[in-house]
C-alpha cells in the first residue's frame, strides 16, 4: 500500500462489511505499507518477490500505481520496471491487481498518470458520474484478453453491506464522460 496505512485499510474494509483484519491476524493476508520516498522500484520488486517466494503470496495488489510512480525519479522507467515485475508474477502464476487513480473526478478531462493497460489482461474502470444532483459510480470492463467480454456499464454501490453491482445502465448515455444524458431511443442499442 503506497497510499494509506494498514490501520486505515483495515478500518475502510470493516466499514464496508469486509472482515479483513481477521484474515490479517490469521496470516492469510499480508498488508505492507510502502513509503515511496524510502523504497526504490528495484527494492519494491525485490520485496514483492520475497512475498511470493517466502510467504507464498498468490495474489498481489498494488495500491496504487500513483504511489509507485512517486518512487520513481524518472517516470519513463516506470513501465519497464512494472513490465519486469508483472512478467515475473505472471510466470509464477500470481494474480496481480493494479490500482490507478485518475486525475479529476468527473467530466471528460480525466486522465491517468501512467498507461499500463497494455500490460494488463483485464482492465476494469470505475467512474464517478452525476445524475439528478447525486454522485454515483459506474463499473465497466474496458479490456479483457481471454473469454467473453462484458460490455455493459453497470452502477455499483459501496456501503456497510459491501459492494453491490447493479443492472446495466440502459437508460443513460455518456456515463463515461461523467455527465450522462437520457438515452436517445433513436439510436440502435444492439
Amino acid at each position: 500500500m503506497f497510499d494509506e496505512s494498514t490501520d486505515t485499510a483495515l478500518a475502510r474494509a470493516a466499514g464496508i462489511g469486509q472482515g479483513l483484519a481477521e484474515h490479517v491476524d490469521a496470516g492469510r493476508v499480508l498488508l505492507r505499507e510502502v513509503d515511496p520516498g524510502q523504497l526504490g522500484p528495484g527494492e519494491f520488486a525485490h520485496a514483492v518477490k520475497r512475498a511470493v517466494e517466502g510467504d507464498r503470496a498468490r495474489i498481489v495488489v498494488i495500491d496504487s500505481l500513483n504511489g509507485y510512480l512517486q518512487s520513481m525519479p524518472d517516470e519513463r522507467f516506470l513501465t519497464t520496471h512494472l513490465h519486469e515485475l508483472l512478467a515475473y508474477l505472471g510466470k509464477v502464476g500470481v494474480v496481480t491487481i493494479l490500482i490507478v487513480a485518475q486525475h479529476g473526478l468527473v467530466g471528460p478531462g480525466m486522465k491517468s498518470p501512467v498507461d499500463a493497460t497494455y500490460l494488463a489482461d483485464t482492465v476494469v474502470m470505475l467512474r464517478f458520474f452525476e445524475v439528478a444532483g447525486r454522485l454515483r459510480r459506474a463499473l465497466s470492463v474496458v479490456k479483457k484478453r481471454r473469454g467473453g467480454h462484458e460490455d455493459a456499464l453497470r452502477e455499483f454501490r459501496i456501503g456497510s453491506e459491501g459492494i453491490r453491482v447493479g443492472e446495466p445502465l440502459q437508460d443513460l448515455q455518456g456515463v463515461l464522460t461523467g455527465t450522462p444524458s437520457p438515452l436517445d431511443r433513436g439510436y440502435p442499442v444492439s
